[in-house]
């Protein structure tokens, strides 16, 4: 539910009361006396999903944007006529939920912070999660997108485009570009004096912290943060419902990557940076173009029905637009995919040689103890470099011909030779005379 004050114009009180009444809506007058071009003040309270007709249609009676125009939440209105207004609006569909065409755009706005603050703010949360990541610390990095600031030019774009306000669309795209920059360029500096002051151990392979090698080689359920991200913000703004949580995700989705590019960057490892700035770019675009989506299938349109037809046209040259390049990084990530699930299917049929080895007559006094791939830390497309198989059997040296059995077995499942690690231990057994 809302408030709405309207000042009056001289000459529009007769005009603008009829067209309330013919609403059925209840309304305050009192008379305006500040010697200014106003005759007078109306309160009147609307369901929610009334405030962006009802403005429109008082707009074309005579209320232009010199005129104050105020909508507050109000939480409690006992009147049967109210009632019998919000059974007419709110019917159950997407549209009767949302906020008004103005208040979404108020929302995206305040959404921004100054542009010192927006920097100030990225920067922070950029170097957070970078210690994070070094830190291979979920909580930490969790942290740093609590106060990511980038809800609101994420979302600002796709406001901008829907209600033809281009103003916001390009300072939200402006915001955008700077805060990927800024993120990866904190993250970078941040690592890299990180690593030549010793802060963290001399020789740290970035692949194997858990929390960077995923975000170096991301796959393409990525997608889905990205894209649920974008409509999850537009419907809490467009909702009028809470955005901190839902900021949170977006930041998930753009900070820890960003991070995790300038740490390799610092490492000297550009080719390892490839796979997180891709993700990065692949989840802002992916953000933008699902709000823009849901926005428009909301009901969202510009105030200027002249320009309705433009704002038609440019949201789908922007959906197209986006799609398109969003459809390109898709596929590059679903190589990424295929690639993990190609180590992952080698790794299992290695494993399954090494054991049916091992079953045979011929070397069944062995057993595995253990079995690892190590990956060649090729990024972001990894691969098997070479099977390390840890074997037990009796004290002495293993059955000639068992390391060109299990090379040989092991390789019929790599696309690329991989070297076979064989180590063995000798196992002694105890008997117990007790």
């Amino acid at each position: 539910m809302r408030l709405v004050q309207l000042t009056v114009p001289t000459g529009r009180r007769e005009t603008i009361l009829e067209t309330l009444d013919d609403r059925g809506i209840d309304y305050v007058v009192t008379d305006e006396d500040s010697n200014r071009d106003y005759t007078a003040v109306v309160y009147f309270p609307l369901p929610s999903p009334a405030v962006e007709g009802v403005l429109d249609e008082l707009q074309e009676a005579g209320i232009d944007d010199d005129a104050y125009t105020v909508v507050v939440d109000a939480e409690t209105v006992v009147s049967r006529r109210f009632e019998v207004l919000r059974e007419e609006y709110e019917n159950g569909d997407v549209e009767s939920d949302r906020i008004s065409r103005q208040e979404l755009q108020s929302e995206a706005e305040s959404l921004t912070p100054t542009f010192a603050v927006y920097a100030i703010m990225t920067v922070i949360s950029s170097v957070v999660a970078t210690a994070g990541l070094l830190l291979d610390s979920p909580a930490v990095v969790v942290g740093s997108m609590v106060i990511a600031p980038l809800i609101g030019p994420a979302l600002g774009a796709s406001v901008g485009t829907v209600i033809d306000d281009e103003d916001l669309f390009f300072e939200s795209v402006l915001y955008q570009i700077v805060g990927i920059v800024l993120a990866i360029a904190a993250a970078a500096v941040f690592a890299w004096m990180v690593r030549v002051t010793n802060i963290v151990p001399p020789g740290l392979a970035i692949g194997d912290v858990d929390e960077i090698s995923e975000r170096l080689a991301p796959d393409l359920l990525s997608l889905v943060i990205a894209l649920g991200a974008g409509v999850a913000g537009i419907i809490s703004i467009a909702t009028g419902t809470s955005v901190a949580l839902v900021g949170v995700m977006i930041a998930a989705a753009l900070i820890p990557p960003a991070a995790a590019a300038g740490i390799a960057i610092a490492w000297g490892q550009p080719s390892a940076a490839v796979g997180s700035t891709v993700l990065v770019l692949v989840n802002v675009l992916s953000v933008n173009l699902a709000g823009l989506l849901t926005l428009w299938y909301a009901g969202y349109r510009p105030e200027n029905l002249f320009s309705l037809g433009q704002t038609e046209e440019r949201v789908r040259r922007r959906v197209v637009g986006l799609a398109v390049i969003v459809l390109v990084f898709a596929v590059f990530l679903g190589a990424i995919t295929y690639s993990s699930f190609a180590v992952a299917t080698f790794e299992e049929n290695a494993r399954g040689e090494a054991e049916l080895v091992l079953e045979d007559e011929e070397f069944a006094q062995y057993q595995l103890l253990e079995f690892e791939v190590v990956m060649d830390q090729e990024y972001p497309f990894l691969g098997p470099e070479r099977v390390v198989v840890t074997i037990g059997g009796p004290p002495g040296e293993p059955a000639p011909g068992l390391a060109d059995t299990l090379h040989e077995r092991i390789n019929q499942h790599a696309d690329d030779p991989v070297d076979v690690e064989i180590r063995y231990l000798g196992l002694v057994e105890r008997e117990d005379n007790g």
